[in-house]
């Protein structure tokens, strides 16, 4: 089975959702190590109540045990032998230095139909804001590679949600987490799979 590194800055639903669909064999891989830039949010306390070990990035100087972006590198590469990095979550610009190690292996989940609604600040609850005022009425999850930039990768797949007369954006919110619950493990089953390609103009798909 493929080692999962998995980063999260929150509850983790989704990263949640991975683990559960390898131990279903949905997914043939496993939660190698959880990677969080908060140390103590509830997807860190999850995967060391399981035994998963447990990364911080980035450093803080108030707090030891942060690695630096080099350290994370090699702690993913050497120590757990991460073939493939996911972004469940995670509110942290991802370094260069790892963007280089693990091109076309690291993926982003977005809450919504990326290239519209990304960008620096666009996550969680200020998406589903803007997607209700803009009058949108599509939205969903967005998976895309990871660049140097915020949610600029190629995209890899999206699943498409309705944005009703009615709704505000936590009813938004909701319906779109129950696909990315869904899209995320099937996109990390073909990407163990070795399922993914690439067109001549460099877009992915599955």
């Amino acid at each position: 089975r493929a080692n999962l590194a998995v980063f999260v800055s929150g509850g983790g639903s989704n990263m949640r959702a991975i683990h559960d669909a390898c131990e279903r064999g949905e997914v043939r891989g496993r939660v190698a190590c959880v990677v969080t830039n908060a140390a103590t949010c509830g997807g860190a306390e999850w995967a060391r109540e399981r035994g998963i070990p447990v990364l911080i990035y980035p450093a803080k100087k108030n707090e030891t045990g942060g690695l630096t972006a080099d350290a994370l590198v090699d702690a993913l590469t050497r120590e757990h032998g991460a073939e493939f990095v996911l972004l469940a979550g995670y509110l942290r610009l991802i370094p260069p230095e790892l963007c280089r190690a693990y091109e076309n292996r690291m993926v982003n989940i977005h809450p919504a139909l990326l290239p519209a609604f990304g960008g620096k600040g666009m996550h969680g609850e200020n998406v589903h804001k803007a997607v209700v005022a803009s009058g949108a009425r599509f939205t969903g999850p967005t998976i895309h590679f990871v660049n140097e930039a915020f949610d600029e990768g190629k995209i890899l797949a999206q699943t498409v949600v309705p944005v009703f007369d009615d709704d505000d954006a936590s009813a938004v919110a909701a319906r779109v987490l129950a696909q990315e619950h869904i899209l995320f493990p099937r996109v990390v089953a073909a990407m163990c799979e070795d399922r993914i390609r690439f067109r001549s103009d460099g877009v992915p798909f599955i």
